[in-house]
């Protein structure tokens, strides 16, 4: 068993600022206090329309994330400007529509090759690491090798829905799919609906994991527990 990341999506933290408007909460002293209450990374995903993490937001993260700091969303021209002057650590492509409320699918990588395979050459001039969001589906992993992708992140919003009632089918895909990708020399990363009930029958699964990004569960649990007893959890959830 390797040790998994956990990388706190912030995206939550500041829709609940937009929405009253001014500075409170601070994202800024929020992923600050992520990793200092034990996060191994912090995500954004910024939007077409600032919905909550702005991208002057993700330029003043810029300087002060110490840990992984993972950048997500779809590479328009504007996104890919943003990411490339940040540099992150890592950047997660996903083919969300503008107006889409939250990522629900992967990359169609056979369709998309020639585009995808543009945006992963141009960021990984700048060193960049780059994952793409997949559904567990063999012939789209296969893609993402073929077009230069470093990790896949899998799209676990049906393991999570399947979860509540049949958890060996919930995760028999993804294991396949994680087992594949890691044969073909492809890290795996995995996002969506992930929480406290079904994470560590995930990482049980799939103990390579590399990195999970949690942001709309851990932002809730934090509300009952509070946030470093909550990242705590969650990262116990992982060993």
């Amino acid at each position: 068993m390797t040790d998994t990341r956990l990388s706190v999506n912030i995206n939550k933290f500041a829709t609940l600022r937009n929405a009253r408007g001014g500075n409170n909460p601070d994202i800024i002293k929020i992923a600050k206090d992520c990793e200092r209450f034990g996060a191994e990374g912090i995500t954004v995903h910024p939007r077409p329309d600032e919905r909550h993490i702005r991208y002057n937001d993700v330029l003043d993260l810029k300087n002060v994330v110490t840990t992984e700091f993972n950048i997500e969303g779809y590479p328009s021209k504007d996104f890919l400007e943003l990411v490339l002057k940040v540099q992150p650590a890592q950047c997660t492509l996903v083919p969300d529509a503008p107006d889409v409320l939250t990522s629900d699918n992967g990359w169609d990588t056979i369709k998309n090759k020639t585009f995808l395979n543009d945006v992963i050459a141009e960021l990984h001039e700048s060193k960049i690491r780059v994952s793409l969001f997949i559904n567990p589906i063999e012939q789209f992993i296969e893609g993402a090798k073929a077009v230069h992708a470093d990790r896949i992140e899998l799209y676990t919003g049906p393991y999570a829905h399947i979860f509540s009632y049949d958890q060996s089918k919930a995760v028999e895909p993804f294991v396949q799919s994680a087992n594949y990708a890691q044969s073909i020399g492809l890290d795996v990363n995995a996002g969506h609906d992930l929480d406290l009930n079904n994470l560590s029958f995930l990482k049980k699964n799939i103990p390579f994991l590399a990195e999970v990004s949690i942001g709309h569960a851990l932002v809730c649990d934090a509300l009952y527990y509070g946030l470093e007893n909550t990242i705590q959890m969650y990262r116990r959830q992982l060993m």
